[in-house]
């Protein structure tokens, strides 16, 4: 199944709101706080923005990290529930649709096996060596339920063009240093790296996420090519799965939002 990415980021945002569920609509999250916070259903959009609004650059950047920053952290095991609410198919609540494979396939077949679903690091955990640490190697804004063997084939690349077909991944490629998702992921994978890369900045114990221009980036802490992730951010933007994924985050998980999917034009105002 392929999710149209065709809305405009403004009408996106209007269309997201009929894709909204109940928090207690499939299986639960295990999380360090027993409640939501109470401004995750109050805060308007606007308002928990409210002191990033105008400015750019650096200083965008360091408003936007204050404000994410703060957030319920969810467990390793409890990113199975999640991924199960968060990546629901729209046309199927019995089943998650896979990143990058965009196959519909039963909630219930996650696990090892070889044609099951597990949990797919977008921001590789390699990349800081943070591993399934809660925080960065346990955020439900980079983490995506993905075909078992195509996670494997991604293995911690980064992101680039080219190279030769995927298996189980139409229209997704990869060499022996970089993985190129399908079309109709591109900007979800663009706006999942930029938010760890705001997110993670070194001052809380976690690596400082960056992003750079290359690829082998190995165990550094860094994530390329962002000349790339730019130009995904504007070719795909935000439709209404992506942003009714960041709303169940936001209500009912880590009560934080990903900036980027909010305002995809920040992209450009901090790289």
């Amino acid at each position: 199944m392929r999710i149209s990415r065709t809305a405009p980021w403004a009408a996106g945002l209007a269309a997201a709101a009929l894709f909204l569920i109940p928090a207690t609509a499939t299986a639960g999250p295990q999380r360090t706080a027993a409640t939501p916070h109470a401004a995750a259903a109050a805060t308007s959009v606007d308002d928990y923005y409210a002191a990033a609004q105008g400015k750019t650059g650096a200083a965008l950047k360091t408003a936007l990290h204050d404000i994410i920053k703060n957030q319920t952290t969810v467990t390793y095991d409890g990113v199975w529930n999640a991924l199960k609410v968060t990546d629901q198919d729209p046309a199927n609540p019995n089943n998650v649709i896979l990143v990058y494979s965009g196959r519909s396939q039963s909630k219930n077949t996650n696990g090892g096996g070889v044609n099951d679903w597990n949990r797919e690091h977008v921001w590789a955990k390699s990349h800081g060596d943070f591993g399934t640490v809660t925080g960065p190697g346990t955020d439900l804004h980079h983490l995506r339920p993905e075909d078992v063997t195509v996670n494997s084939t991604r293995g911690n690349k980064d992101f680039d063009m080219g190279g030769s077909p995927v298996a189980e991944a139409p229209g997704s490629y990869t060499d022996a240093d970089s993985f190129e998702p399908r079309d109709a992921v591109k900007g979800d994978v663009a706006r999942m790296l930029l938010y760890m890369a705001v997110r993670y900045e070194g001052g809380d114990g976690f690596p400082d996420l960056e992003m750079n221009d290359k690829v082998n980036n190995g165990t550094a802490p860094l994530f390329g090519r962002i000349s790339l992730l730019k130009q995904w951010n504007q070719m795909d933007p935000p439709d209404a799965f992506e942003q009714r994924r960041n709303q169940v985050i936001f209500d009912t998980y880590q009560h934080n939002r990903n900036p980027f999917i909010d305002h995809p034009e920040w992209v450009n105002s901090i790289w």
